[in-house]
C-alpha cells in the first residue's frame, strides 16, 4: 500500500521526543527500579499527580481513588501469565512491569496519536522483547504473554488487536505484515489433560503476510514470502512463497513470479512441531491447581 509521510507540528514533535527519550533513559538506568519508573510515568499519563500527592501526604481519598492510584504500581497488579508455573521468574519480574506500562498506555487517549504511539511502543519493545528490530510499527491493542521470548526483525508491522503468545518462543522476521486480529501461538494443551502444557518455538520468516484474523498454531514455521489468508488456521508448516487459505490452511497457489523457486506441495503437509518443542522444568514443591476442578479420565 502506498503511503505518505506525516509530520507533527514542531512543538508537538519536540514534546513527544523529549518524553520518549526521558522514559527510555529512566528504563535504561540503574538508578530507579522498573516498577518505580512505570508507576511514575502512568501517574502523569493519567493526569493523577495531584491526587497521588494527596494520598502520599496522608490526606483523605476515596476507596475508589485508592484502588486507582495503587493500580499504577505494577507490583499491585496481576497478569494471566503470572500464574504460568514454567516461566522464567527472573525475566518475568521486569517484563511484567514493562508489559503493564504497555497495556495501560494503550488505554490512554495518547495511544490513538499514531506518530507518538508507534515510537513509544518501539521504545518499549527495545526494553521488553528479546530482540526488537528497527522501524517497528506496532499498533494499538497488541497483547503478549511475557514479551521477553519475542524476537521481531526490522520494518515489521503489527496491526491492532494482535495476540503474540510467547509462552514458548516466538520469532518474527523482517518486513512482515501481521494484520488486525491475528493470533500467533507458541504453546499447546494436551487434549485430555488441559493442565498439561507443551511449549514450542513458532517461526514467522521474513516478508510474510498474516492477514486478518488468521491463527498460527504453536510450533509452526510460516515460510518466507508467504501469505496466510484471512481467518485461516495454520496447522502445519507453510512453504515459502505460497498462498495458503482455509481451516486448516492449504496452499492454493504460488505467489506470481516466484514459481521458479517455490517448492510444490501435495496433500501431505510437513510438520516439524516435535523438533521445535521446548522442554522445561517446574519448580520443586510447586503448589498446583486445576482451575476447572475436573476429575474425569478416559474409560480406557
Amino acid at each position: 500500500m502506498t503511503k505518505r509521510h506525516v509530520h507533527l507540528p514542531t512543538g508537538a514533535e519536540a514534546g513527544i521526543r523529549a518524553f520518549i527519550d526521558e522514559v527510555d533513559d529512566r528504563l535504561s538506568s540503574d538508578d530507579e527500579s522498573t516498577c518505580e519508573v512505570v508507576e511514575d510515568v502512568l501517574i502523569d499519563l493519567y493526569g493523577d499527580r495531584e491526587a497521588y500527592e494527596r494520598w502520599q501526604n496522608g490526606e483523605d481519598i476515596s476507596t475508589a481513588e485508592r484502588v486507582r492510584l495503587q493500580g499504577y504500581d505494577p507490583c499491585n497488579s496481576s497478569l494471566e501469565s503470572e500464574y504460568y508455573a514454567e516461566k522464567d521468574e527472573e525475566k518475568f519480574k521486569r517484563s511484567k512491569h514493562l508489559q503493564w506500562l504497555w497495556r495501560q498506555f494503550d488505554a490512554t487517549p495518547m495511544a490513538d496519536n499514531i506518530e507518538f504511539a508507534l515510537r513509544f511502543r518501539q521504545m518499549l519493545a527495545n526494553h521488553l522483547f528479546e530482540d526488537a528490530g528497527d522501524n517497528l510499527r506496532i499498533f494499538k491493542g497488541v497483547t503478549m504473554t511475557y514479551g521477553h521470548n519475542i524476537s521481531v526483525g526490522d520494518n515489521t508491522v503489527i496491526h491492532d488487536d494482535v495476540h503474540l503468545d510467547d509462552r514458548g518462543k516466538l520469532t518474527i522476521g523482517k518486513r512482515c505484515s501481521i494484520s488486525d486480529g491475528v493470533h500467533v501461538y507458541s504453546h499447546d494443551h494436551d487434549i485430555n489433560d488441559q493442565t498439561a502444557v507443551e511449549n514450542f518455538h513458532t517461526i514467522v520468516e521474513d516478508d510474510v503476510r498474516l492477514t486478518f484474523d488468521a491463527m498460527v498454531r504453536a510450533g509452526v514455521k510460516v515460510g518466507e514470502n508467504s501469505v496466510v489468508g484471512a481467518r485461516s488456521v495454520v496447522q502445519h508448516d507453510v512453504p515459502a512463497h505460497h498462498v495458503v487459505v482455509g481451516q486448516p490452511a492449504k496452499s492454493v497457489r504460488v505467489k506470481p513470479g516466484w514459481e521458479s523457486v517455490a517448492h510444490p506441495v501435495d496433500e501431505k503437509y510437513e510438520s516439524h512441531r516435535d523438533e521445535r518443542k521446548l522442554p522445561y522444568d517446574l519448580p520443586e514443591k510447586l503448589d498446583v491447581f486445576d482451575e476447572f476442578g475436573r476429575t474425569r479420565t478416559p474409560p480406557n
